[in-house]
């Protein structure tokens, strides 16, 4: 299992090895003390979430608020999307950055994401079925969604003939207005967490 850095503070790209024969294949998509040795801190994992999509399906951009935040375990166990990361702690310096990540059924890779970070994907084979590993139960209220074709985050989406979109993310307020209802985590408060180990 390789684990690699994807230019922002935590965000990394698991690599598992995939075992084939005869009979198919089999991997390890999970492997919490390797993702420790990795990240620098556990993941507990809480809860564990499935979605099934349509090409050209549109999720996110979501994250909750911290606290108490939510770490994730992405990966996709069937058909194909591109899975986007965004940055969206304020005061963090790569504010509004993002990474776009394709993940399949094929390589099997997983992407890990720390609290704080806005998590979103495009389904762009038939059906697309993702898996959510999270390190907190569903907090209703502490759900925060931003606008996925905000054009000042210009997220590099794949190209598809028919987008679809869930009532609300297509009425999901930007990026600026998110950050003007004060809702979004901060980054030194989520950097200070993550030192004294309080999400352990």
């Amino acid at each position: 299992m390789i684990f690699e850095e994807l230019g922002l503070d935590g965000v990394h790209l698991v690599e598992p090895k995939v075992h084939g024969d005869a009979r198919g294949a089999f991997v390890e998509l999970f492997v919490g003390e390797k993702l420790h040795a990795a990240a620098g801190h556990p993941m507990e994992v809480a809860q564990v979430n499935c979605s099934v999509s349509r090409r050209g399906t549109i999720r996110g951009i979501h994250l909750t608020a911290a606290p108490p935040g939510e770490a994730k375990y992405v990966t996709c166990v069937s058909g194909s999307i591109v899975d986007m990361v965004v940055d969206v702690r304020v005061g963090s310096p790569t504010y509004g950055a993002s990474v776009a990540v394709p993940l399949d059924d094929v390589r099997r890779r997983a992407v890990y994401i720390p609290a704080g970070f806005g998590h979103g994907f495009a389904a762009v084979s038939e059906t697309a079925v993702v898996t959510y590993l999270c390190d907190r139960v569903y907090t209703p209220g502490k759900a925060i969604s931003i606008d996925p074709l905000d054009p000042r985050l210009a997220l590099p989406w794949p190209a598809m003939d028919d987008v679809v979109l869930s009532d609300k993310d297509r009425t999901a307020p930007t990026l600026a207005q998110t950050e003007a209802l004060g809702v979004l985590p901060s980054y030194a408060d989520l950097r200070a967490e993550a030192l004294s180990g309080s999400r352990a």
